[in-house]
């Protein structure tokens, strides 16, 4: 008889796990306390003026989901989608026209330089490094390794490793620029996760881990309709290779010792049994589920806290940009709008939502051209759709109670479009927001914040990490692959694939 998997929690770390799985023979289980599998990566609905109006709550783009996930799933055979190929844009304070971040290295090079009086060479060098640091990843990705400093040191080198892997974000952003605003740019995605500072050990980890995705050779994109066509299709597929997949479900007990689950539905209550189980949930949740204090404990002393805010706005026309390059793609660029222009006031900016009183600190905003992307894959509206991810928020409050920075955040995208009055609709989410609708602990997008202790060989609830490290603290057949494992959440999917391949490898060995 197959063994019988249960896990609990079906965004796409748990889509993905629940996938290979189940083609290795394996007989899956998936429980979902939403009333649809996705996670974060899903979809809320408005209407206005009588028609249905979709947008995503959670993620917007797909970017760093790795290729042959999206292959061997059979995602790629069920979506449509697109990446722009026009130059990103920056905006800085001070300046009158955005820099373009071109994709060619000696362009970027030299943009850089006639920009921001960034020496030549200088990117160049940086992306060149960059690149081996990616490659050892994607690599540890496909063969599901165990995250070692030892595996670092031999293929990088010590000095690489040193760097790139267990070093600061401005020792390394010192290391290869002299431009202030070059550094800035460069440590946007240090933050992403949380208020990191720069200072931190493993913070440098950061910068190649969020440009790690193989789907789009580390570029971002966009789905057809919308990312949560990636979990819909995902949950199908799963479905129809026989993963059984119950929403709408509340775990009300987890017997470890007899290896029984029993949850509650509109039905009543179930029990089912399973040879190995694995929480692809946030990490509190899991230990809440567990019904061990000491555990508990220790996930609650972790860090936790998001600083992520989502503005998303609807037009009833096609947004025209100011500054649109003489480029197809232009519409869909991303757009990247800082406030501040050196790295010390960003690395304050960073910080200073983990003050009490402090409900914004002005950081940066990534701009996500929906709507034009959509057009590019030829969908027919005559509507448009952005989302503004942008920094730094605190906890302390929810998207309705805080107009006055939904307007400020308008404001600073409005200044940057020629019909800023066909705007018909916003929607702001706060980390409040996040943890109160996809109970992540802190608001945190990854769970745990992407810092020293909680990054890379660190990042696992493992008591065992050399030997299993996806295990669950020390239960027996118990495993975790939710967004606070190796590597995080933002990498679409791999620690449910990792975790997957350790649990096959595993069960023949």
């Amino acid at each position: 008889m197959s063994e019988r998997i249960v896990i609990v929690g079906a965004g796409i770390n748990g889509l993905v796990a629940a996938n290979y799985l189940q083609r290795q023979g394996y007989q899956v289980s998936l429980i979902e306390a939403k009333d649809k599998v996705g996670g974060a990566c899903t979809s809320e609905s408005v209407v206005i003026g009588g028609q249905q109006h979709l947008y995503p709550p959670g993620a917007s783009v797909l970017g760093l989901m790795q290729r042959f996930i999206y292959e061997e799933t059979g995602l790629s055979s069920k979506l449509k989608t697109f990446v722009p190929y026009s130059p990103n844009l920056v905006f800085f304070p001070d300046e009158k026209s955005p820099t373009q971040i071109h994709r060619n290295p000696k362009d970027f090079d030299l943009e850089l330089s006639n920009k921001w009086g960034e020496k030549k060479g200088n990117a160049q060098a940086f992306r060149d490094d960059e690149f081996k640091v990616i490659q050892f990843l994607q690599q540890g990705y496909r063969e599901a390794r165990t995250p070692s400093l030892s595996d670092a040191q031999t293929t990088l080198g010590s000095a690489l490793t040193d760097l790139w892997i267990t070093g600061d974000a401005k020792s390394l952003l010192d290391h290869y620029f002299s431009s202030e605003k070059a550094k800035v740019y460069m440590a946007m995605t240090v933050a992403e996760s949380g208020p990191v500072s720069v200072y931190d050990n493993f913070s440098a980890l950061t910068i190649p881990i969020m440009n790690s995705g193989s789907i789009f050779d580390g570029y971002y994109g966009f789905v057809y309709q919308g990312i949560w066509e990636v979990t819909k299709h995902l949950g199908n597929i799963n479905e129809n290779l026989g993963v059984n997949v119950h929403t709408s479900s509340r775990v009300c007990e987890v017997n470890s010792n007899q290896k029984v689950i029993i949850f509650e539905d509109s039905a009543g209550q179930h029990k089912v049994t399973y040879d190995k189980l694995i929480f692809a949930t946030d990490p509190l949740t899991a230990s809440r589920l567990m019904d061990h204090p000491e555990q508990i404990e220790a996930v609650n002393n972790k860090k936790l806290l998001g600083s992520s805010g989502k503005l998303n706005l609807l037009f009833k026309q096609p947004i025209r940009w100011k500054n649109n390059l003489d480029h197809p793609d232009s519409d869909s660029a991303f757009r990247y709008i800082f406030s501040v222009d050196n790295i010390e006031d960003f690395n304050k900016a960073t910080l200073s939502v983990c003050e009490a009183e402090n409900d914004y600190e002005p950081g940066f905003m990534q701009v996500y051209c929906e709507g034009a992307a959509c057009r590019k894959m030829n969908e027919n509206t005559r509507y448009d759709r952005i989302a503004v991810f942008f920094k730094n928020l605190s906890l302390r409050k929810q998207g309705q109670d805080l107009k006055n920075i939904s307007n400020q955040v308008k404001s600073s995208i409005f200044e940057k479009i020629k019909n800023p009055e066909d705007c018909i609709w916003d929607n702001l989410s706060t980390p409040k927001d996040l943890q109160e609708k996809f109970f992540f602990p802190g608001g945190n997008i990854d769970h745990t914040v992407l810092t020293d202790g909680q990054m890379y060989f660190d990042r696992t609830f493992s008591s065992d990490p050399e030997n299993n490290f996806y295990g669950f603290f020390d239960y027996e057949d118990i495993y975790y692959c939710g967004a606070g494992s190796y590597p995080c959440g933002s990498v679409a999917g791999t620690p449910g694939y990792i975790c997957s391949q350790q649990i096959i490898k595993q069960s023949t060995e």
